[in-house]
């Protein structure tokens, strides 16, 4: 059993802390919201009176915040100097590389060890414990991190040096971001040439194209396994973190020259659906968007 420091206890991060206690760790968690930490209570954790006192005496600090600013605060602020320079310090959180990095050579001046570990999965797997994490540090950091992270996923992949866990984080975000609205084109253009969506589903699923957007998280309600098209499209990963997650991609993509006219598209798409309202909905959601747009 390790003590473990959490800080971020958003949708993604109470799951996770949830897990950890699952999994026999002792976890010291916070958030600013006082919900959150009501939440992390009933869920076993031991309620820390603000960031600095959740890391510690840490044998492990994970972080699970909104953008990189909010966590080179942290890092900065609240997690280097107050743990013990035995932890390994894991930041979950979705930031673009360079700050990834800037923060990991920070801590690691200060005889830290130090990982970016994104993850993969949406608030289920968070719940579930079955997350996928891709891991960016050295190896001595990743052998660190991964016990830590095991027990709250079902994959944990070395990805390379700090900053990779990033990297491949906002490349399968590019991906899922696409593929999801592509998913909603097709089951609409199904439709609209008078398929049954559940008959377009059973063919599809089967087919080549087939994907998780299909599979694992349908969008359309009452098809497939249950997902938030089966809650009016609440909780699940909002829209405004995929855009979130499609700019650092598409800025990556302009500083390494790289052609991505799929993921400008969905970038696009994704901006229009949040301005409309959407922010707060899962990312599937922007079915309802296109159904709107089909119908004009």
């Amino acid at each position: 059993m390790a003590r473990i420091g959490f800080i971020g206890l958003g949708n993604m991060g109470g799951g996770m802390a949830a897990s950890l206690v699952r999994a026999g760790h002792a976890v010291h968690a916070f958030d600013l919201a006082q919900a959150a930490m009501e939440r992390a209570g009933a869920a076993g954790c031991t309620l820390a009176r603000s960031a600095r006192d959740a890391a510690a005496e840490a044998d492990a600090v994970v972080t699970m915040l909104p953008a990189g600013p909010q966590v080179d605060q942290i890092y900065r602020e609240c997690v280097v100097g107050a743990a013990p320079t035995r932890a390994v310090l894991i930041d979950c959180s979705t930031i673009d590389g360079p700050t990834a990095r800037a923060i990991a050579a920070y801590a690691a001046d200060q005889g830290y060890k130090v990982a970016d570990a994104p993850v993969s999965g949406g608030i289920a797997a968070a719940r579930a414990g079955t997350l996928t994490f891709m891991v960016g540090g050295t190896g001595e950091a990743f052998a660190a991190a991964r016990p830590v992270l095991a027990g709250m996923g079902k994959a944990v992949v070395h990805a390379g040096a700090n900053g990779a866990g990033q990297a491949a984080k906002i490349a399968n975000n590019l991906l899922l971001g696409a593929t999801m609205i592509a998913t909603c084109e097709a089951f609409l253009l199904a439709q609209n040439l008078g398929l049954d969506p559940q008959t377009f589903y059973d063919i599809a699923s089967e087919a080549s194209g087939q994907s998780w957007s299909m599979t694992g998280y349908c969008p359309v309600p009452g098809v497939g396994p249950d997902s938030p098209a089966d809650r009016d499209y609440d909780g699940g990963f909002a829209a405004a973190l995929m855009l979130k997650d499609l700019k650092l991609a598409m800025r990556a993509v302009q500083e390494t020259g790289t052609s991505a006219p799929m993921g400008a598209a969905a970038e696009a798409l994704y901006q229009l659906f949040v301005n409309q309202g959407g922010a707060a909905k899962d990312f599937s959601g922007i079915m309802r968007m296109l159904q709107g747009a089909g119908r004009a």
